[in-house]
């Protein structure tokens, strides 16, 4: 590995440990390197505190050593003032001569700018290294930046026969405790969370992060007609939910109701991804039931699928979705397999 790439792969590291608490803003890591050697570094650890490049400016020891470093950062440096001044002005100020950039920041408040900005200021920028690897780690910010909705997930657990759920009244749990430990970490690290009225109704889930340490993401129900009890999890009001229904309801305390009009109900989901836009939401899980995903589906709506199949058989039931292609990856999670499909 080129040793501009081995500094970049440190910056992709501390990075990663801001996933789930950085949205709206990206994940970015940051270090800075003297003599071959990284002397300081620093992450976005959280929505509304210091960003990478100040972290990392903020933990050098001898702040006169800064002309002689080089700053790696995993995304081009924000010239905007935001919840924080500008990250190009502290560079600048710093003496910083030379800045290494993972990826362009294709949000439209950057976008080149904050490149621009430090050329100008006399410092060699380098940028592109592990360009891929950058935009994977924020394929939500990017996604929802460049296609104006937030990133899905489509997630589902079925059985060895190929049933996401038997035919009897009450829920069948299929996936094995690992499994629901893991999606729980998912949900912890995700904006949003949707499903259809069938799986509210019959379910009734709670649809929060309860199983570990991390926050819940905003509840997503479909419910053209509101025909969810109000007695349900989704509707006590104890987290945010926002429901999408084509009848008349007034929001109430943590629950909004949103009116789509008859016509939209046809094809609800690209309505439902742009009010999702609308609000800040980069990413979003999509837990079914079978009509609901299929409908993401159908769209070609969808960029991710996580799909646990447990050893069980059914024999009959509620047929799980077809049509994602052939697995990226697979792997065992107690005695259930994983396979992670991406559309690209």
């Amino acid at each position: 590995m080129h040793y501009e790439e081995r500094f970049m792969q440190h910056a992709l590291k501390l990075a990663e440990q801001g996933l789930g608490k950085t949205a709206p803003n990206p994940m970015v890591g940051a270090c800075l390197v003297m003599e071959d050697r990284i002397v300081a570094d620093g992450y976005h650890v959280q929505y509304g505190q210091m960003h990478a490049e100040p972290a990392a400016i903020h933990a050098m020891a001898d702040a006169s050593l800064l002309p002689a470093c080089t700053l790696y950062v995993t995304l081009e440096p924000c010239s905007h003032k935001g919840k924080t001044p500008p990250c190009t002005d502290l560079i600048i100020r710093s003496g910083i001569k030379r800045v290494v950039i993972g990826s362009a920041d294709t949000n439209s408040h950057v976008s080149g700018h904050g490149a621009e900005v430090l050329r100008n200021a006399g410092i060699e920028v380098i940028e592109g290294v592990l360009e891929k690897e950058c935009r994977t780690l924020n394929k939500r910010f990017f996604t929802y930046h460049e296609k104006q909705r937030p990133y899905i997930l489509l997630k589902w657990a079925m059985s060895a026969d190929g049933f996401i759920d038997g035919l009897e009244l009450a829920p069948m749990q299929i996936s094995g405790p690992e499994a629901q430990l893991l999606n729980h970490t998912w949900r912890s690290q995700e904006q949003a969370i949707l499903v259809g009225t069938k799986t509210a109704i019959k379910d009734n889930p709670q649809l929060n992060s309860r199983l570990v340490d991390g926050k819940d993401p905003l509840r997503v129900l479909i419910d053209k007609d509101l025909a969810v009890p109000s007695i349900h999890h989704l509707l006590n009001g104890i987290n945010p939910t926002l429901v999408f229904t084509a009848m008349e309801r007034e929001s109430q305390g943590k629950v909004e109701y949103q009116r789509l009009d008859e016509p939209f109900f046809k094809d609800p989901v690209p309505h439902i991804l742009y009010s999702l836009y609308l609000k800040e939401i980069q990413s979003l899980i999509v837990e079914g039931g079978a009509q609901t995903l299929n409908l993401f589906i159908e769209n070609g709506l969808w960029d991710e699928a996580r799909v646990f199949t447990n050893p069980k058989k059914i024999g009959q039931g509620v047929a799980a979705p077809k049509g994602l292609g052939i697995p990226n990856s697979s792997r065992l999670v107690g005695n259930d397999r994983l396979d992670i499909y991406l559309n690209s």
